[in-house]
């Protein structure tokens, strides 16, 4: 198939509480901050946050950077909590909690992983208005957790895509309903987890869903209505560009996956807004994608106003690794080789940040086409884009890396080409290389500090099995990923400056577990992130040294917002933990300060969250040592067997998804494929001699939050 290269055509220039009401409504007091957001202008959404943080990034830049110095390295020791509060909602296991606050004249807007929409007043902690989403409990077709990464604000309204696929339009001042569009069916694979961006007089979002083979899309609607303006999609059908990387011949494009699972950034001046895409479909098994599969794992650049394509990058050809770039892109202005340039940057699963010119979408540092290795029966695309600068995380495992885990691979598996970056896998084949499908860079967002000229970026770093695919049928609602895979060992994570002008490491934190939460940066030389452990931490944005940390009492797997309370410097942060990092589930709210009196909150556990409605514990029932068949019930995050005791043979496991999100169950070498809740498959697997057996969920932070033990063979 032809490689289409990045094109770029001329810029254009445009410039641009109250009520107590039902459950589907909103609730609480009056509040005389409590104002309706204007029909902010693009410069109004292009500035940096100061007494309000009015987008998901900071600014439509998605910079995630604060001006404000009054918190700084001498004296960000000294925050404590000015209020702590818990919000009731999205605690269970299968919940994420991973949206950054919104922030408008002293009310801050939250959503739970449930979609749940609360108006929290930013004085006091307490309730103005509360939306329950009453989401319908059996959706089955959510990738990686219920989440939801944030609400957007404009027009005297609050904007929320939720996991059943609508879009939703609330009063800002009383949380009612203004209007609700179905942007698709969650039936057939599309659910919103990204924050929508309003700009302009419209709300923009996309939908998730790559691994049950939809069709991309990013979608415009009126912002007063909710009619859609326009459609983009991320798969081009016929005699669009693009359209000739798919088979000529066929409908897989119509299938091709290529998701939106983030907020996009805007540059006004250029009349451009930009994205980042998700894997193509079916994830692992690309013998019948053919060609370079546009304009799945690409950042693209399209009209603002009209949705037209104006350019694209693809970080990586015919994927068949899941390297996509779910994290959203960022824009800035650096200089680079002694000239200032307009710059966006995106962090992928691949460990790279790609740099590039947002106009042109060429690469400003230099990115170059390598040959990789091949496996025919894939499809594999000859070369791979490799940006002339530092990966955050190892491309490569070592020999001793890979004996640590050998034991657990299927047998014959052995380390090929160093278990580097791209190296391929063939139908009936396995391998191991690193990252792993989760990263690498996933959905958290990077931030950049002007005055530092670094990007902040958070990464896991683990290696993975991957297996030959299985042929892929698409069945509309159903999984359509062609294979099954298994993150190995146990994750660590690396937070890491890069300098915007080499894309070369500036200086790296190493931590012994994934690094799974986004990070804001300020004026006062500082960087936010937030850990697995519940700890949010603040770092010298120059050299990287820790300077505070405070225990927040749930899984920190969000992105802080910055902002400016009566004068003071104070810092929004929510955490719910994640259902993927495996971290201690929660629902706390907080505000810190410098003259805050709250202390650190006790640690979570991490063995899960408490069941939720809808979800069904497994049947505790007996077995002989001797039987054949073993049935295990999965929840998050646990598993239940009808025996931990067998004889020595051919033992069938029959796996049954009692929970909400997507588990496995590995054991001997033997591993059974993600399924959806409320889906059952079984696993032989022939034991040969007596002994124990770990067994074990692989899919990342499963395990660790409880999804393993031991069986015992006679």
């Amino acid at each position: 198939m032809k490689r289409l290269g990045s094109i770029a055509t001329g810029a254009l220039f445009f410039a641009a509480v109250v009520l107590l009401v039902a459950a589907c409504g909103g609730s609480g007091s009056s509040s005389s901050n409590s104002g309706a957001s204007p029909a902010f202008s693009a410069s109004e959404l292009q500035a940096r946050p100061t007494t309000n943080w009015i987008t998901n990034g900071g600014s439509i830049s998605n910079q995630r950077y604060s001006p404000l110095t009054q918190i700084d390295t001498a004296n960000v020791s000294q925050l404590k909590g000015l209020w702590h509060v818990h919000l009731g909602s999205g605690i269970a296991g299968k919940y994420s909690g991973e949206a950054q606050p919104l922030v408008y004249k002293n009310v801050i807007y939250i959503v739970t992983g449930a979609d749940d929409v609360f108006a929290i007043d930013a004085h006091t902690g307490a309730t103005t208005w509360v939306y329950r989403a009453n989401l319908n409990q059996r959706i089955k077709t959510v990738c990686c957790g219920w989440t939801n990464r944030g609400v957007a604000l404009g027009d005297g309204r609050v904007y929320v895509g939720q996991l059943d696929g609508k879009l939703v339009a609330l009063d800002q001042k009383t949380g009612q309903i203004a209007w609700s569009t179905q942007v698709a069916r969650y039936q057939q694979g599309y659910t919103i987890t990204s924050a929508p961006l309003y700009y302009n007089g419209r709300v923009y979002t996309g939908v998730s869903g790559g691994e049950y083979g939809i069709r991309g899309r990013l979608t415009a609607f009126d912002a007063k209505t909710g009619k859609e303006d326009w459609r983009f999609y991320t798969i081009p059908g016929p005699g669009e560009v693009g359209h000739d990387t798919w088979p000529a011949t066929g409908d897989a494009w119509k299938h091709g996956g290529a998701p939106v699972w983030q907020t996009p950034a805007v540059d006004p001046g250029l009349g451009l807004l930009y994205f980042s895409t998700g894997n193509a479909a079916p994830d692992f098994n690309a013998a019948a994608r053919a060609g370079d599969n546009l304009f799945s794992s690409s950042i693209i650049a399209i009209d603002a106003k009209t949705g037209k394509y104006r350019w694209h990058f693809q970080e990586v050809h015919h994927d068949i690794w899941d390297y996509d770039a779910p994290s959203p892109v960022v824009l800035f202005d650096v200089a680079v080789g002694g000239r200032e340039r307009h710059a966006l940057a995106q962090a992928g699963k691949t460990g790279f940040v790609y740099i590039l010119d947002r106009e042109t979408g060429k690469p400003l540092i230099g990115i170059d086409e390598r040959p990789v290795p091949q496996a025919p029966a894939q499809k594999t695309a000859a070369t791979q884009p490799y940006p002339r600068g530092d990966a955050v995380v190892a491309q490569s495992v070592s020999p001793e890396a890979f004996r640590t885990f050998a034991t657990s691979l299927p047998k014959g598996t052995r380390l090929t080409n160093g278990g580097r970056i791209f190296t391929p896998y063939s139908p009936g084949g396995t391998t191991v290389a690193t990252p792993s499908s989760l990263g690498g860079t996933n959905w958290f967002p990077m931030s950049f500090n002007q005055e530092t000229g670094h990007l902040y970026v958070c990464a896991t770093e683990q290696a993975q099995l991957f297996e030959g695919g299985k042929t892929a049928v698409y069945k509309s609602g159903k999984q359509f990923v062609g294979s099954a895979i298994a993150p190995q060992g146990t994750p660590d994570g690396t937070f890491t400056a890069i300098d915007a002008s080499t894309d070369r490491i500036a200086w790296q934190k190493h931590f012994s577990d994934s690094c799974y939460s986004g990070s804001t940066t300020t004026a006062g030389n500082l960087v936010f992130v937030g850990r697995n452990n519940g700890h949010l931490q603040a770092y010298n944005a120059t050299d990287g040294k820790l300077h505070w940390s405070f225990q927040t009492g749930a899984g920190a797997n969000d992105t802080a917002a910055v902002f400016s309370l009566d004068g003071n410097e104070v810092v929004a942060f929510y955490a719910a933990g994640s259902a993927l990092s495996g971290s201690a589930h929660g629902d706390d709210l907080w505000l810190f300060g410098l003259d805050g009196k709250l202390g650190p909150a006790r640690a979570g556990s991490s063995t899960g969250g408490s069941q939720h409605a809808g979800e069904k514990k497994p049947a505790k029932t007996k077995a002989p040592a001797n039987a054949s068949t073993v049935n295990v019930g999965a929840t998050e995050f646990r598993f239940t067997l009808s025996t931990q005791t067998v004889h020595t043979g051919t033992i069938t496991f029959r796996l049954t998804n009692n929970g909400g999100i997507p588990h496995n169950l590995s054991i001997n070498g033997k591993q059974t494929p993600n399924i959806d809740p409320g889906a059952t498959t079984t696993l032989k697997v022939t034991f040969s001699k007596p002994g124990s057996y770990p067994y074990l969920c692989t899919l990342p932070g499963h395990a660790a939050a409880g999804m393993k033990g031991v069986l015992t063979v006679e």
